[in-house]
């Protein structure tokens, strides 16, 4: 299976709550350029896995102009920035199984994005994500593998 992970593009701060904060222009912008990249790396979709906050829909709403469909899509409420890093990567993993996805996308936050990697690839530190920044992780049987991070290009 091939994983990425991805944290939602910039966002502004002006808004009722946190989960209501929406993208900016250049978040909308920076996310056009990784989906891009992503683009380049993803031939099928199999699932998608967005957090229900709003600037990771959003995220999804760029990407998915880009992508090929995928099979399914999901809203996860395990994946939010406060998250259980340990439950979010075991219910990842189990939606990928009962999909049977050999490609999966997760549009998420930090911190648990961070941590996910690290529940994900035994070993591996926390990387800190700028915005728009994705990691791909092969994962097969019980191994995991990190790949590398991608960053959006200073603009």
């Amino acid at each position: 299976m091939q994983l990425f992970l991805m944290r939602h593009g910039e966002s502004g701060f002006d808004a009722p709550s946190d989960r209501e904060r929406t993208l900016t222009h250049h978040g909308r912008y920076q996310t056009g350029q990784m989906a891009n990249l992503l683009s380049s790396k993803i031939s099928q979709l199999d699932l998608v896995l967005i957090s229900p906050y709003l600037r990771a829909q959003q995220t999804w709403q760029v990407l998915s102009k880009h992508l090929p469909k995928p099979r399914k899509c999901v809203v996860l409420d395990d994946i939010t920035p406060s998250g259980d890093p340990k439950t979010a990567a075991d219910v990842i993993l189990a939606y990928a199984d009962q999909y049977k996805a050999d490609t999966v996308l997760v549009v998420t936050h930090m911190p648990i994005v961070g941590f996910l990697v690290s529940e994900l690839v035994a070993g591996k530190e926390p990387p800190i994500f700028a915005t728009s920044a994705f990691v791909q992780i092969d994962k097969h049987l019980e191994q995991a593998s990190y790949v590398g991070m991608s960053y959006p290009q200073a603009s």
